[in-house]
């Protein structure tokens, strides 16, 4: 038995983490950011892979034998891999979970068009992984994606309430709608996206709705503990949270009770690839 594991390349993941905890504050987690490595969103699936399966490694190490992949890039282009070709080769049961599915498999409920847009990281957006999964749900839903590559780097650098920001918020808006005119839904397909929330919405029409990824994935996960007793039983109930960094410590606090909602306390944990 452990603790839940949630993964992510830097510190959108805390987004999630904080839904996550929100309604099942009863487990004890781990969370751990790839923060030396960020962003992954420009690289090359088999760099994700190789970085994610090696910390998730160390998520198993420190006894979690369910590790959340709080991270698009993350579960675009490794999850699959790490779940048919990694996962079958341990001797005991552990399980790793997305972010993309929870939001999928729900995403025809709030859309009456039929016509949903994705807002993404160019990483997330070459890979498909969005279309593909909501065609096998709702295969009468057309998709239309728009990477916005500076996104990221604008929250991570706390230029919220920048011009820059405004612009490039309301530039990607603009071209994710001129794709179509009966787009009713859009999700925000990154983690680091909610903290646009108020920049978005101000861009927005008032008729389309957006969807945060956050609590759609945590009750996700309550679903599955219900429905998945065998792993359920694998969690540890204590109500405890740990952070682990890949990068400097202080930085990492700095950032975190931004994503996180309050303060937070870290450790580092070191990485081996390059």
């Amino acid at each position: 038995m452990g603790p839940i594991g949630i993964f992510d390349s830097g510190y959108g993941g805390l987004t999630v983490f904080r839904e996550i905890v929100s309604k099942l504050p009863q487990y004890d987690y781990v969370y751990l950011g790839d923060n030396a490595r960020v962003p992954y969103g420009t690289r090359s699936f088999e760099t994700v892979y190789a970085y994610t399966k090696e910390c998730v490694e160390k998520l198993f190490a420190m006894d979690c034998r369910l590790v959340v992949l709080a991270c698009n890039t993350a579960s675009a282009k490794a999850l699959r891999t790490i779940q048919q070709c990694d996962l079958p080769l341990y001797p005991d049961l552990r399980r790793v979970l997305g972010v993309i599915r929870p939001t999928t498999e729900v995403i025809g409920q709030y859309s009456h068009t039929r016509h949903v847009g994705i807002l993404a990281t160019p990483g997330t957006v070459k890979s498909g992984s969005y279309p593909l999964e909501i065609e096998k749900f709702f295969p009468d839903i057309n998709v239309y994606q728009q990477a916005c590559p500076l996104w990221v780097p604008l929250v991570e650098n706390n230029e919220l309430d920048s011009p820059g920001a405004a612009y490039f918020v309301e530039r990607e808006i603009d071209r994710l709608l001129k794709q179509s005119d009966q787009i009713d839904t859009i999700v925000l397909a990154c983690t680091h996206y909610p903290l646009l929330l108020p920049l978005i919405e101000r861009f927005l029409p008032a008729h389309i709705h957006l969807l945060s990824q956050g609590g759609l994935v945590a009750n996700s996960l309550t679903d599955y503990l219900h429905r998945h007793p065998d792993v359920e039983n694998l969690c540890t109930t204590g109500g405890t949270t740990r952070f682990f960094t890949t990068d400097n410590v202080a930085d990492f606090e700095e950032k975190a009770g931004i994503f996180y909602g309050k303060p937070v306390k870290a450790m580092e944990l070191k990485t081996l690839l390059i």
